[in-house]
């Protein structure tokens, strides 16, 4: 996973930080399959829950990730992170607070980690990989953001 190396503090993501950003961004790509094979699976999905988005993760995406961000009062900080100035950093609490319980217990269930280091590694990490993520402003389509995290 290259493209985050210089994106978290201490260089390479840890696999089980892999699965907390595949599933607050990607959800559904964690199956194993790729953008292409599940666009083709013809095999009804589950109903999405209450905290997933029939089109990203956990956030609904990143778009939608982003949008709890600004909803939460940190959308100076979100917009940081896709611009191309300097990264805001976020506070653990707050992202907890913009991602809500059920979400953080669902990606610390899926990650094997506890909520706290889920709170605190995401809040580390996102800054650098959402600017990764966006090159020149530009927030990525599902698919996009599917074949990233298949690599």
């Amino acid at each position: 996973m290259g493209l985050f190396d210089n994106a978290v503090p201490g260089g390479n993501i840890a696999k089980p930080l892999l699965i907390a950003l595949g599933a607050l961004l990607v959800g559904k790509m964690l199956s194993g399959k790729s953008a292409e094979q599940t666009d083709q699976d013809q095999s009804p999905a589950p109903a999405p829950s209450e905290t997933t988005s029939a089109d990203g993760g956990l956030a609904g995406g990143l778009g939608g990730l982003l949008d709890r961000l600004k909803n939460a009062g940190q959308g100076n900080v979100a917009d940081s992170w896709v611009g191309t100035g300097q990264n805001q950093p976020i506070n653990a609490n707050d992202l907890g607070n913009a991602l809500g319980p059920q979400v953080i217990r669902e990606i610390a269930q899926r990650a094997g980690m506890s909520e706290q280091d889920v709170l605190k590694q995401l809040s580390a990490a996102l800054p650098g990989i959402v600017d990764q993520l966006t090159p020149n402003g530009q927030v990525p389509s599902q698919g996009q953001l599917a074949s990233i995290f298949n690599r």
